[in-house]
Formats: structure tokens, C-alpha cells, sequence
């Protein structure tokens, strides 16, 4: 027999066993492990008990498992004795060293002797008897052996898979306890799930959907059964504590480095967890930057919150920043397997798994990154995973939380300006990945991350039922609300408005008072709406606006020239799609203001016999020209918000309206309809130039190609007033409400025709709004004129 070991610092107290026999099970990693725990029996356990009353099992190890380690006999030996023994899960844990007041792993142990956590053997014998508060015994909360053999006996739920012995069910139920356990003494932040793999294939549930994918395919059932583990490798997130900690002191690192602060309501983070606590919560964040997913990231590790379970694209999965974002939390995904259905049946599974589990779930809505500013239309397909899981009662509710995360500047815009205008988008590498953080050298301002109103599946869906009619439909207004909710989070930072301001001067470059003068009527409309902002909106005075003025210039948003009596700052033609996307980033704000000038416009021409038909029948005109653009909301509350935004320039609007809409309109102020929408109407009518001028059927790849072809020859011919209206991005949604008007077929010249008119005609009034503005501000047009 080994001498017993010296007591531990910290150590638990003997389990109540209620009369029962204890059998303890040991998950060791190494034979010092298990003297620990054996000795710790023997000090503990008391002198007077029976011989057999406690036993000693072990499991095969789950920090370093081998494929040749065998399960304990000795563990199904027990679990067929008579006496219903309560078994005890017991694991040693080794704590990182305190620093700080906090145990965590930090960036020097990466460069020193690896994770603290996980301490090879040797490091193990130092451990101890150096440093012993650093060492702690879990265990785990017990269960009588007749409730785990129910259990994996049962015919629902969890229980038994074929092939699947007692003592490798119990072996995983014992993990997963002690993992449970572990999770309490480390923190929440590390609530990750770790034998998704062993837990999924352990369900009855999985096996009968592979057998039955096996039957409805003709495959052998081993065959379907090998492809669902690799997919499950394949996808499944690998969280470890230590990677955890080593990110997050990156990703500080990192924000430090490039931005002045990061700034988000802790106290709503937190709130938005009390409030789920029963439900499992979905994060569905803006996609702005490859810095998106690290920031929200960091804001739940700073608030000890648990790690979210991130949909990445697979594209992302490269060494060697595929393997170690996996072990934070990134699951990858697929571009496509649409033809794929145990693919499809796996992934369908560990969606099931985490909702069930309640562990978070993170994506974006979006798909990708937006290069524009703007968010992108919505992808249903994770989102309506998510919406089967919660009608098949996998959790009986799903609370998405939209995020709007919104920088001052980012790295990524002068990129995105060339992809814009045609150029190949980089592929992910470790060259790109390197790159992306050397360009980090300059400073980009601050970093705002802001939650949106929190959305329940059971509130919008009701109960779950997994015939719920108009399914598809439910789950495109589930995703838009999403994104309504994240632009109305979205807060206006100084830079955004700078960029409008000076995009609103025409093509001319602005001194600082100028700019300052020309921020007047913008910052008017913020407050008069109170629109959220980063900050009160200190644009008030010329050190301000020259301040932002210079942040800009510094990251080449805009030109600076030093003259002889002042700084002007333009825009440049090379400049306009980067100005434009921080614009762009608040230009939701603004649309309806815009339609409604465009509307008022249109209703004033002399042959209207009934302007206030007519202004109305524009606005719905223009909302559905835009529908493929930005997120309105359905007919009779847009008629609402145009009301409210006529009510907010006139009271007297309807009066107005009827009588004359166009003296309505020279008392609007600012005017928004050329700087918010001259781009998109360009980049449109160029497309439906393209359309109208061909006499055969198209495809959506053919019209955009041509479409930047002709946006350019546009340019040198100075027919367009707006660099940024040469865009694939704009191109591809005006091909797609082509597409949606059916124009793209051959068969229907004169509705091809018709389209380009139309586009023509918003134009030419986009351009009297500008001459509207130029002569208003030479002093030849008064405001109530």
C-alpha cells in the first residue's frame, strides 16, 4: 500500500451517501492524480465502515484519452451488483496561478511551459509540493447506479445507442458531471461543452436518424455512421480554458493596439442574461469587421460570461487560426452542402444539441461582411435551424439578441472600396491574417457595441409545433425584425456624420467652418428625432470637427490641402466608396426623409390634379424600388413614419401637401435625398441601362459585369455624380429587383424600357433637389419660400 499523501489546502467534504454503498470513479490523467484521489479517500473515509461499502473505479482519462484505453472492468463489475451502489464522479483540477486576484491563463504562459491548467506529469510532482493551493479534488454530483442503467436503458431522450455498453455510458455521464462541477470552481466563463461528439452519438435519438438516412439513401448504415463523425469533427467547436484565456488576452491586446476604447452597457449584457437564464440565447451581431466576433467575444469573457458557439465560414479554417478560434468557440460551416443530407442531419443535430444544452449560439444575419456600411440583406438558412429546433420542442423558448457593433474607423474599408469597384476579393490565409494585424500600426478611433430589443420564438411564433404554417415566411420576418432591431441599436458616431456632411457638399472640398456649417442641420435632425449616438455629438465647435476631420485624413477617407489662408478637406474620386461606408453605417436613419422629398418633388408638377394621391403613391413607388436595399417596415406603419417625418419639418404638412407640396418642400432642412440616395438611383439606373438595351435573356452574373463596364464608361462621360455609384454590391440588388419584376427574361422590351424611364426620372429629380440645395444656400431660396 503507498503512504498516504499530505492533505491539500482546500478540500472537499465526504459525499452523504443516504445509507448506500459509495463507489467512487476516478477520472486521472496520471498516477499522481490518482494517489491524490485515493489518498484523499483514505483520510476521509470512516474506520467503522463495512468492507465494500466503498469502492474505487476508474474511467478512461478525459483530458489526454488514448484510442487503445480500455474502460475499467471493475466499473461494469460494480454496476451489476445488486446493492445499488451510488457512484461518485471525482477529478483533480490544477488552478492557473493567482494573479491579479484572478486565476487565469495569460500570454506568458503560452511562451513558458504551456497551459497551467493541463500540467504534464512532471510539472504535476512540482506542482504539488510547491505550490499545493494550486491543486484542488471536484467531485461531481453523484447517482445511484440503478437511475444511470434506467437511463441508458430508456427508449427516449438520451438513453442508449446501439453498440453503446453501460460502462461507456456511465464513463460519459461521469465526464459530463465533472465537468458541471469543474465549471463552478473555474467560473462561468468557461461553461463549454466538452465530449459533443460522445454525448451526440450516445443518443438513441442520432443512431435513428442515421439509420434512417441509411434506409432513404441505400448506403450501409456504417458508412452513413463514419461520414456523420467526421462532419461532427468537421464542425463541432472544441472549446479549452486555455485557449479561452490566451485569446482574450490577444483580442485586449489587439483593441488596445488599434482603437482608443471599446465601449458597450455592462449592465444591459448582464440584464440580457437574467432574463434568459431558462432559455438558451442566440447573439446574431452586425458584420462590419473580422474584429466583430472578437470584440463581442471579449465583452462576454470580461463579464465572466460563457463563451458563445460561433458560426463561421469554413473559408476561415486555416492554420493556424482555424484550429485555435475552433478551441475559442468557432464552429465552421459549409458554403454549400445543399445535396449533402447527413451533412445537413449533423449540423441540424449540434444546433439541436446546443439549444437543449443552452449553451449560446452566435452568427451573423447577414452572412458575410457588409462592404458597403450598411447591413446586408439577411440569410435564413442557420435561422431557420434555429426556428425547427424550437418548434420540434427541443428548448421551449430561443431569445435572439441583435447586436449592433459599430467602429469609428476600421481597417478593412480601403479593401472593401476596391472589391466594390471590381476587384478580387482576398482569400483568408495566414499572409492575409498577418497582414490584417500589421495593418493595425494606426489608430481607428473607438469601438461601440450596442444590444438591440430582444426578440423570444415563443412570443413571435407561439407554442412549438413543427407543422406551424407559412414557416419559410415566419422565419424571412423573424430575420428582417432581427435586422430592423440591430440598425435601430445602431448609434451615430461623429465620423459617420462628418462623412455625410461633407458627401451632402457636392463634390466640393470644405474648410473646417464650412464643414462645421454644413453639420448644422444634421446634428438638428439627430436631436429632434433623438437618434442614438456614441457620445452627445460634440461637433459644435472647429476644434471637434477639425479633430474628426484629421482622423479621416490620417486613414486617407478624405484629402487634406494645407492653403494659404485655410484647410479645405474633400473627398476624391478614389475616396468616395470609403467616405460612403461610414456614411452609410447611419444612412437607414435617413431614407424615409429622403423619399419623402423625392415624393414631394413629384407631386408638385403642374399636371397633378391630385398632389396628395400622388405623394403617396410615390412614396410606396420608391419604397418598392428600395426593397432589395434597406429594411421598411410593413405598409401602414411606413405610412406612419412618413407622416412622422413630414410632422417633424411642417405641422401644417397636410395642408401644405395638398396646396403646395413643393413650397412644403423648400422648408425641409437638411436635404438628404442626394447624399443618401444618389448613389444607390445611379448604380440603378446604370443597371437598367444595361437590361433595357439587350434583346435576349440574362443572367444576374452577365448584368453586373456589364453594369461596371458601363458605370465606368458612365464616369469618364460625367454622367454620374456619385464615384460610389459604380458598385457590384448596388448592382447585384438592383439585378435582384429586376429579377423580381421579371425583367431579366427576353419577351418584354417595353417593361425593360419602362424600368429605365423610371430610374431616369428619380434621377433628374435627385438632381433638382441638388440644384434646390445650391440655390438655397447661395441665398436665392428662402426656407419658407
Amino acid at each position: 500500500m503507498t503512504t498516504p499523501l499530505t492533505a491539500l489546502p482546500v478540500e472537499p467534504t465526504w459525499p452523504d451517501s443516504g445509507g448506500r454503498p459509495l463507489l467512487f470513479v476516478l477520472d486521472a490523467s496520471s498516477t499522481l492524480e490518482r494517489r491524490i484521489m485515493e489518498s484523499w479517500i483514505d483520510r476521509h473515509r470512516a474506520t467503522d465502515l463495512p468492507r465494500g461499502a466503498v469502492e474505487i473505479a476508474n474511467v478512461p482519462q478525459s483530458r489526454r484519452r488514448r484510442r487503445s484505453e480500455i474502460l475499467d472492468p471493475r466499473l461494469e463489475a460494480f454496476l451489476r451488483i445488486g446493492d445499488d451502489p451510488l457512484l461518485v464522479p471525482m477529478r483533480v483540477v490544477w488552478m492557473p496561478p493567482e494573479r491579479d486576484g484572478e486565476r487565469r491563463v495569460g500570454l506568458r504562459d503560452l511562451l513558458t511551459l504551456g497551459d497551467p491548467r493541463d500540467p504534464d506529469p512532471v510539472r504535476q510532482h512540482a506542482i504539488f509540493r510547491l505550490r499545493p493551493e494550486r491543486v484542488r479534488i471536484v467531485i461531481a454530483e453523484p447517482a445511484p447506479a440503478s437511475e444511470l442503467r434506467e437511463r441508458w436503458a430508456s427508449p427516449e431522450g438520451r438513453g442508449r445507442a446501439d453498440g453503446t455498453s453501460l460502462g461507456d455510458y456511465v464513463a460519459l455521464q461521469a465526464w459530463l458531471a465533472l465537468e458541471r462541477a469543474e465549471r463552478r470552481l473555474r467560473g462561468n466563463r468557461y461553461k463549454v461543452p466538452r465530449f459533443v461528439a460522445e454525448d451526440l452519438t450516445s443518443s438513441r435519438q442520432f443512431a435513428q436518424g442515421l439509420a434512417a438516412l441509411a434506409r432513404d439513401t441505400g448506403e450501409p448504415f456504417a458508412e452513413v455512421t463514419g461520414r456523420a463523425l467526421r462532419y461532427i469533427r468537421e464542425i463541432a467547436a472544441n472549446h479549452t480554458p486555455y485557449a479561452i484565456d490566451l485569446v482574450a488576452g490577444a483580442i485586449r491586446w489587439l483593441i488596445d493596439k488599434a482603437y482608443t476604447g471599446f465601449h458597450y452597457d455592462e449592465a444591459h449584457l448582464q440584464q440580457i442574461y437574467g432574463t434568459a437564464q431558462d432559455h438558451p440565447l442566440v447573439f446574431l451581431p452586425s458584420h462590419k469587421s473580422n474584429f466583430d466576433h472578437l470584440v463581442l467575444q471579449y465583452a462576454l469573457y470580461e463579464n465572466q460570461l460563457p463563451p458563445n458557439h460561433t458560426a463561421g465560414g469554413i473559408n476561415m479554417n486555416f492554420f493556424p487560426v482555424g484550429p485555435m478560434i475552433r478551441r475559442t468557440g468557432v464552429f465552421f460551416i459549409r458554403r454549400t452542402f445543399k445535396d449533402n443530407e447527413v451533412y445537413k442531419f449533423v449540423l441540424r443535430s449540434y444546433i439541436d444539441y446546443l439549444l437543449e444544452k443552452r449553451f449560446p449560439i452566435e452568427w451573423y444575419i447577414e452572412g458575410g461582411r457588409s462592404r458597403t456600411g450598411k447591413l446586408r440583406a439577411p440569410r435564413y438558412g442557420l435561422l431557420g435551424y434555429v426556428v425547427d429546433s424550437y418548434l420540434r420542442s427541443v428548448s421551449d423558448d430561443v431569445v435572439l439578441v441583435p447586436v449592433s457593433i459599430a467602429y469609428d474607423q476600421i481597417q478593412d474599408v480601403g479593401t472593401y472600396a476596391a472589391e466594390e469597384r471590381g476587384a478580387a476579393k482576398e482569400a483568408e490565409s495566414f499572409g492575409w491574417a498577418f497582414k490584417a494585424i500589421r495593418s493595425l500600426r494606426r489608430r481607428y478611433g473607438a469601438i461601440h457595441m450596442r444590444f438591440g430589443e430582444t426578440i423570444s420564438l415563443r412570443n413571435k411564433l407561439g407554442a412549438p409545433d413543427p407543422e406551424l404554417p407559412d414557416r419559410h415566411l415566419r422565419v424571412q420576418k423573424l430575420a428582417f425584425e432581427v435586422s430592423d432591431a440591430i440598425n435601430q441599436a445602431t448609434p451615430i458616431t461623429p465620423i459617420s456624420l462628418v462623412t455625410l456632411a461633407l458627401l451632402s457638399a457636392g463634390g466640393r472640398s470644405l474648410t473646417v467652418d464650412e464643414t462645421l456649417a454644413a453639420l448644422e442641420p444634421f446634428l438638428e435632425y439627430v436631436k429632434r428625432r433623438d437618434l442614438p449616438t456614441t457620445e452627445p455629438l460634440a461637433l459644435d465647435t472647429p476644434e471637434r470637427v477639425r479633430g474628426a476631420l484629421d482622423a479621416l485624413a490620417v486613414n486617407d477617407v478624405v484629402s487634406r490641402f494645407e492653403g494659404a489662408t485655410a484647410t479645405v478637406y474633400g473627398i476624391g474620386h478614389e475616396q468616395h466608396h470609403a467616405a460612403a461606408y461610414y456614411r452609410n453605417t447611419v444612412i437607414h436613419f435617413f431614407v424615409n426623409s429622403a423619399i419623402v422629398e423625392l415624393a414631394l418633388l413629384g407631386a408638385g408638377r403642374p399636371e397633378s390634379a391630385d398632389p396628395e394621391a400622388d405623394f403617396w403613391d410615390d412614396c410606396f413607388r420608391l419604397r418598392d424600388l428600395l426593397k432589395f436595399e434597406f429594411f421598411f417596415s410593413e405598409r401602414d406603419e411606413f405610412r406612419s413614419q412618413i407622416e412622422a417625418e413630414l410632422t417633424l419639418q411642417d405641422a401644417d404638412w397636410r395642408d401644405h401637401l395638398q396646396e403646395e407640396p413643393r413650397r412644403l418642400l423648400s422648408s425641409f432642412s437638411p436635404f438628404t435625398s442626394p447624399a443618401v440616395l444618389r448613389p444607390f438611383f445611379e448604380a440603378y439606373r446604370i443597371v437598367a441601362d444595361v437590361i433595357a438595351a439587350a434583346d435576349t435573356d440574362l443572367t444576374s452574373d452577365a448584368v453586373i459585369e456589364q453594369s461596371v463596364t458601363l458605370g465606368r464608361q458612365y464616369e469618364l462621360r460625367g454622367q454620374l455624380q456619385s464615384a460610389e455609384s459604380v458598385s457590384k454590391t448596388l448592382f447585384e440588388s438592383a439585378v435582384a429587383l429586376a429579377a423580381n419584376r421579371r425583367l431579366l427574361d427576353a419577351g418584354d422590351a417595353d417593361a425593360r424600357r419602362a424600368f429605365a424611364a423610371e430610374l431616369h426620372s428619380v434621377v433628374d429629380r435627385l438632381q433638382a433637389i441638388t440644384a434646390l440645395a445650391a440655390s438655397r444656400d447661395a441665398g436665392l431660396l428662402d426656407r419658407s419660400a
